[in-house]
């Protein structure tokens, strides 16, 4: 009888160690799986983050005009220099001696300072700046302001802009401030007389838009507003920013 049940106590011994044995295996074999699917399931999330992050560089790309005048409205104003109006826009970071910097074209400010007077206005809504005009660039048609008021400053653009590229035109053409127009650059016109290269767009812009900004859709500075072609529609030209920044040693 005892041999018999010792018999009996060690198959059953034997079964128990078997099936531990199998169930074994099986745990091994779900823990395996279950890695696999953990696996599986991080590189599809990793390519949905991948696909998130390219979607929302694209929406940020996307050109939004609302959202570019509503960024650089702030920082530009009409120019009331004598008898004439244009527009001008803060530029850069704050001077260190405090103020703000700001650029317009030349010929908005040439009957003050050829007059000897270096003094004009910033005028936004119901408020009023004085300002002075520090450089000039005849040829460039350019000018550098001063003000001792704190405005934000805009950012240059680091890249040259392409034909096709979308643009916003912000200034005060006939005086009326805070005008927005929208267009594309046609064209960048290399120098050809001297006075350096121009940025040819097609955004419409009237007296008064002179010295405004033109802005791509990242709400950079790529440009200030100039003149538009006589007896033509569709052509307006900017000085491109880098001339100013470069002439300036702004930006």
């Amino acid at each position: 009888m005892a041999l018999a049940l010792v018999a009996v106590l060690a198959l059953v011994a034997g079964v128990q160690a078997y099936q531990l044995h199998r169930l074994d295996d099986r745990l091994a074999a779900t823990d395996r799986r279950l890695a696999e699917a953990q696996r599986a399931d991080g590189t599809r999330l990793d390519g949905l983050d991948k696909r998130a992050e390219a979607l929302e560089k694209e929406a940020g790309a996307a050109f939004n005009p609302e959202a570019v005048a509503s960024a650089v409205l702030p920082s530009v104003f009409r120019v009331r220099a004598g008898q004439f109006t244009g527009t001008a826009f803060a530029i850069g970071k704050p001077a260190a001696g405090g103020g703000t910097t700001l650029l317009t074209n030349f010929h908005v400010v040439e009957s003050v300072f050829d007059g000897g007077g270096r003094k004009v206005f910033l005028e936004r809504t119901d408020q009023r700046f004085e300002a002075t005009i520090v450089k000039v660039d005849k040829a460039k048609d350019i000018a550098q302001l001063r003000t001792t008021a704190k405005f934000t400053g805009l950012v240059a653009a680091g890249t040259p802009v392409k034909s096709g590229q979308q643009i916003v035109v912000v200034g005060a053409p006939l005086g009326l401030q805070d005008s927005v127009t929208t267009g594309v650059v046609s064209a960048f016109r290399k120098d050809e007389d001297g006075s350096g290269p121009v940025i040819q767009f097609d955004a419409p812009i009237n007296p008064g838009n002179s010295g405004g900004p033109v802005i791509n859709g990242s709400k950079e500075v790529v440009g200030i507003a100039t003149a538009k072609a006589r007896d033509a529609e569709g052509i307006g030209l900017a000085v491109p920013i880098e001339t100013a920044c470069d002439t300036f040693k702004l930006c």
